[in-house]
């Protein structure tokens, strides 16, 4: 519990994926992806209860086995990889409740696919969360301004063109505005932002910046990157 909110923590890791064969079961530095997450949220002492959303028994298996509930199984009909993290989360919250007899009045989703987090940042996610009183938090990463959306381009056929209208006219990265993206490091949510609201973004949505190396595993090659960053860390 944090200043008399109550926590429910899930990791959303379902056992189908396009990109790289049963992802959240790979091992980094000899631990899966999925057990790293339950590790990092035993030391953080304000969660009351911690579960992993699947539909998929190996996965519940090593989740439990580092510290993770797995009270539920994830319906095959939010197991499809076109399914938003708002139906996983609503329905999480649902049996959680159910089961727990409770009301929870934060929701941390901590996805297995970026190992890189510490428990600092996910922290700090939630103390925004609750001290500004916002609907929620996200951890973002500062987009470098080469890669800023005014600069991208698009081929239209064999003809290139500006995505956006404004590009053509930027000269000077002093034109640019800072922007931001996700980098999955942690999400916090209010009850009302997903169950009244029905949204990841509420109306009041704040950030937890974090600058520096950001890596969220989408192909084969990130785990490489990964175990090389955390090795030489250790």
């Amino acid at each position: 519990m944090l200043k008399g909110k109550k926590i429910l923590a899930v990791v959303p890791a379902r056992g189908g994926s396009k990109g790289v064969k049963l992802k959240n079961l790979r091992r980094i530095l000899d631990v899966p992806i999925v057990a790293r997450v339950g590790h990092c949220l035993s030391d953080i002492s304000c969660i009351d209860r911690a579960v992993v959303s699947t539909d998929h028994e190996e996965i519940a298996r090593v989740a439990e086995g580092a510290g993770l509930a797995a009270p539920f199984r994830r319906p095959a009909e939010l197991s499809g990889d076109r399914i938003g993290d708002l139906e996983v989360l609503v329905h999480a919250l649902r049996e959680m409740e159910r089961i727990d007899d409770v009301v929870y009045d934060v929701v941390l989703m901590l996805q297995p696919t970026a190992p890189l987090r510490t428990t600092e940042q996910v922290q700090a996610t939630l103390d925004k969360l609750v001290d500004d009183d916002l609907d929620a938090v996200w951890t973002v990463t500062p987009t470098d301004l080469k890669y800023h959306p005014h600069k991208q381009l698009t081929l239209e056929g064999a003809l290139l063109a500006f995505d956006h209208l404004e590009g053509a006219a930027i000269i000077a990265r002093q034109q640019l505005h800072p922007v931001y993206h996700r980098n999955g490091v942690a999400y916090a949510f209010s009850r009302d932002c997903l169950l009244e609201q029905g949204t990841t973004m509420g109306c009041r949505t704040g950030a937890i910046v974090i600058s520096g190396i950001s890596v969220s595993i989408d192909v084969e090659d990130d785990f490489a990157v990964i175990e090389r960053l955390l090795d030489k860390s250790a």
